[in-house]
């Protein structure tokens, strides 16, 4: 097939009809691989909803406020990780941490 020689038409038909095939490979790939898991997990007398049934994620725990502005209740912060401007402005300006501790 030399596509030089085909038509702007023919090669948009040429275009869909590839596009097509690439979406039904797809398709059987992924149907294919279903049936290989469902397999997997039948020999293994495991149950399908054991094994696409996500894991608890760790419960994100939030870390208590140390620091607020006295004026700016919204600026917090924990104490951890870098100092935020704020916090760095305030001390800069020579005032004690310890004052906005929480």
């Amino acid at each position: 097939m030399n596509l030089s020689e085909m038509s702007g038409s023919d090669l948009r038909t040429l275009q869909d009809k590839v596009g097509l095939e690439l979406i039904k490979r797809e398709q059987q790939h992924v149907a294919a691989a279903r049936d290989e898991i469902l397999a997997i997990a039948k020999n293994a007398g495991i149950a399908l909803q054991d094994i696409i049934q996500a894991k608890p994620s760790a419960e994100k725990k939030t870390v208590a406020t140390k620091f607020r502005h006295p004026e700016q209740a919204e600026l917090q912060w924990t104490g951890r990780g870098r100092q935020p401007l704020w916090v760095r402005d305030w001390l800069v300006s020579g005032k004690d941490i310890d004052l906005l501790r929480v």
